[in-house]
Formats: structure tokens, C-alpha cells, sequence
């Protein structure tokens, strides 16, 4: 589905350049939720740009489903660290957004819209304005927004950064039951190990500037998942440990080709 080959990207500026990615060699299959983890200024939010097409690779090629991302497409979905909504429409209406910027009628994709927002805990709020809610519950509505058209992928650049802890698990629980029954085509930007493990099929850890792959990790723990007492709880905390030794080891050779 996604595909990144030899991909490089780099600021120019006043002052010099600035390299914030190199030689990325990456493949995401269909229906698969990769995490991309990494210290900060890495380059994973440019990465995500590059995949929304509103960066052009400097070197390399960006292909989603076979085709080479020149622009926004209206099957890639992108969800930023804010919500954006919209504060003088209802949590409906900006779940509907998408729909209309791109010409549709909102009449076909009020139930769906109504489906989404309920599974996300939001059943009595589609009428409420964006201030009568918490921070979550906005995020609720911004996934529920990038998810109405049905996009073929879904890229979420730290939507849950802003949130307390307890919300943050909360969001991540929902959205991994939402992927489960969706099955969109999911990279997710995140500083959050354990965010990462929760949700991720791979784990893919950056390397420092310029952002290189430096290792992907498989997690392979049956789904649900969670932090709490459980079956799977050694697994986790494995994953967690290993993951935290990769961004810790920083002198560690940096493979150039992983997919």
C-alpha cells in the first residue's frame, strides 16, 4: 500500500541546510498500523507530510497504492496534534467537513457519521459545540472526521501529545478497537513508546537528524491489547524494554534499507 524508497528530504534555509531526512526505505501493507518513534526533531512529522503529499521528497519516491504521492489525495486522511474544529459548527457538522469540501451531499454519510461518533463514545454529543467538550473528546471527533470519507490511509501525527495520561490510554484503546473494525492503512507519528506497542503491528525507530531507519519492530501480541493485568502483559513490557534500548543506544550502526 505504501511504499518509500530512497527518500530523502531537505530544508532550504537562510542559514544552510537543514537534512531532516535520508535514504528512508520503508513498505507499509494494506490494512497494516505501523508506529514511527523516534527522538525529537527526527523528522517524523516531515515523513508524515511527504506520505499527505504537501512535501516533495528531495530524493526518492513516494508510492501509495502503486502511485506516486504528488499532492493531497482524497483517500489518504491526515489527523494533526490539534483537533481544528470548527467552533461555531455542531461535532456533526465538522465530522461532515470532508464530505462537503469535496462536493458530496451530507445526507448519505449522516449515518456513518453518527456510527463513528457513537463508537467512539461520543452517543449524545452530535448536536454539542466543540467548546462544550474536553480536549479527548475533540480528538474524538477529529478521528471521526478523518475517517468519514473511508480513506485507503489514515496518518496521525501525535494526536493524543496534548492529552493527560489517562485520556491518552483511553484514545489509544479506542482507536486500536476503531482499526480492528476499519482496518485503514495507519502510520502514527508518536513519542510514546508504550502508545507505540499498544497499537502498532511494526515499530519503526528513527535515527536522530537526518532521520534514518534505524530498526523496525514486529509486535506480534494478539489484539486487544492493553497495560493493564492480562495475558499479554510479559509481551508488552518486552517490546516496551526493547524499544526504549534502541532510542537510548544512540551509537548503535544505523541499517539503511529495512522495510
Amino acid at each position: 500500500m505504501i511504499e518509500l524508497a530512497g527518500v530523502s528530504r531537505t530544508f532550504r534555509t537562510r542559514s544552510g541546510d537543514i537534512e531532516a531526512l535520508r535514504g528512508i526505505d520503508l513498505t507499509v501493507a494494506e490494512g497494516e498500523f505501523l508506529a514511527v518513534i523516534g527522538r525529537s526533531g527526527c523528522g517524523k512529522s516531515t515523513l508524515l507530510r511527504l506520505l499527505a503529499g504537501l512535501l516533495p521528497p528531495t530524493d526518492g519516491t513516494v508510492l501509495v497504492g502503486g502511485t506516486a504521492v504528488t499532492r493531497p489525495r482524497r483517500d489518504v486522511a491526515l489527523m494533526f496534534q490539534r483537533p481544528a474544529l470548527l467552533p461555531w459548527r455542531s461535532v456533526l457538522a465538522n465530522v461532515l467537513l470532508p464530505v462537503e469540501m469535496h462536493g458530496g451531499r451530507r445526507a448519505p454519510h449522516r449515518e456513518r457519521a453518527c456510527q463513528l461518533l457513537d463508537a467512539v463514545g461520543l452517543a449524545g454529543f452530535h448536536k454539542r459545540l466543540p467548546h462544550e467538550l474536553s480536549g479527548g473528546m475533540q480528538q474524538r471527533v477529529a478521528l471521526c472526521r478523518a475517517l468519514i470519507q473511508q480513506p485507503k490511509v489514515l496518518l496521525m501525527d501525535e494526536p493524543f501529545s496534548a492529552l493527560d495520561a489517562l485520556t491518552r490510554e483511553e484514545l489509544a484503546g479506542q482507536l486500536q478497537q476503531v482499526h480492528m473494525d476499519v482496518k485503514p492503512t495507519t502510520v502514527f507519528v508518536t513519542h510514546s513508546i508504550q502508545e507505540a506497542v499498544l497499537l502498532a503491528d511494526r515499530v519503526a525507530v528513527l535515527s536522530e537528524r537526518p532521520g534514518r531507519v534505524r530498526h523496525v519492530l514486529t509486535v506480534d501480541i494478539p489484539r486487544p491489547r492493553s497495560f493493564g493485568r492480562n495475558a499479554h502483559l510479559a509481551d508488552v513490557a518486552t517490546c516496551v524494554a526493547e524499544l526504549t534500548d534502541l532510542l537510548h543506544d544512540t551509537d548503535a550502526p544505523t541499517p539503511m534499507h529495512i522495510t
